[in-house]
């Protein structure tokens, strides 16, 4: 492992443009349980697909508003881990380092990545049903409700952390409550995620491809390959001559695409890939002062 820190520190260090994709692996060592795992209690009944389309939400936008906010409640109760102090870190000392995540619980930002790509939306943002008019007034009052929500925009991208969206009331029959309206157009606010059978958005994909075209290093973290379209990145990175770069417990399904493979969680590869990333910068640094 340590030869192979070493390997990937070095090509790290050379790259002009560094691009990382994270999956769920990454967010399920900070306690948050995946999409289906979530699934337990009062929810255990229901059908996933039932809770995160657009004809379910329409159906009965009650019990989607309370799952999310049943969802949102177990997300902020988690914290970033040193995986993604890692990755942020990281990003202060290379020239160029763009992550794109597949995750929706915005643990990167809190965490201090400047530059997020959320491919499928952030649980923390919300917007209308009807027009995808980005909600950034006042929250719904409720009885532990306690900021303002996120100020969003129309890009796909990271938003203000530092808000919080309406929460629903606890997840039971009885305090069950209807979404609020959009101030601009009066149509239920949902959250800001990909459902679905929905398009992921626009500006969030052109930039993860494009990244993963131009960049020298491709780190992939904590995801198994097998979620589309964001298993595609690596290939595409391959194919404009990047090294790809796994970290993983187990490896993922990536056919071949990957040059070298770190096995470990999150949590204790990326700190120990930072450190051999740092050493070598600052290696550098003393040679050329010395020149």
């Amino acid at each position: 492992m340590k030869e192979a820190l070493g390997r990937a520190a070095d090509w790290i260090v050379a790259a002009e443009r560094v691009v990382v994709s994270t999956g769920a692996g990454m967010s399920k060592e900070s306690g948050i349980p995946t999409f289906r795992d979530a699934m337990d209690g009062l929810w255990a009944e229901y059908d996933p697909t039932e809770l995160a389309t657009e004809a379910g939400f329409r159906k009965d936008p009650r019990r989607v508003w309370s799952w999310y906010a049943h969802r949102r409640r177990m997300i902020e109760a988690c914290r970033p881990h040193a995986g993604h102090f890692a990755l942020a870190q990281m990003e202060r000392l290379l020239p160029s380092l763009l992550l794109v995540t597949q995750n929706i619980d915005g643990l990167h930002a809190a965490a201090g990545s400047a530059d997020v790509v959320e491919l499928h939306g952030s649980i923390r943002r919300l917007k209308c049903l009807d027009h995808a008019h980005p909600f950034a007034g006042a929250p719904v009052p409720v009885e532990n409700g306690d900021g303002g929500a996120a100020a969003a925009d129309d890009t796909g991208l990271s938003g203000d952390l530092a808000g919080r969206v309406p929460n629903a009331p606890a997840s039971t029959e009885e305090e069950e409550e209807d979404p609020p309206p959009c101030p601009v157009c009066g149509s239920p606010l949902r959250p800001d995620v990909v459902w679905f059978g929905e398009m992921l958005p626009e500006r969030a994909v052109e930039r993860a491809w494009a990244g993963a075209e131009r960049c020298d290093v491709l780190l992939m973290v904590g995801t198994s390959g097998t979620v589309w379209p964001a298993a595609e990145l690596p290939r595409v990175a391959r194919a404009g001559g990047a090294r790809v770069v796994e970290v993983n417990p187990e490896a993922g399904d990536f056919a071949g695409a990957v040059d070298l493979f770190l096995q470990g969680p999150a949590g204790q590869v990326l700190p120990a890939l930072l450190d051999c990333v740092g050493r070598r910068l600052g290696a550098q640094r003393g040679r050329q002062g010395q020149s």
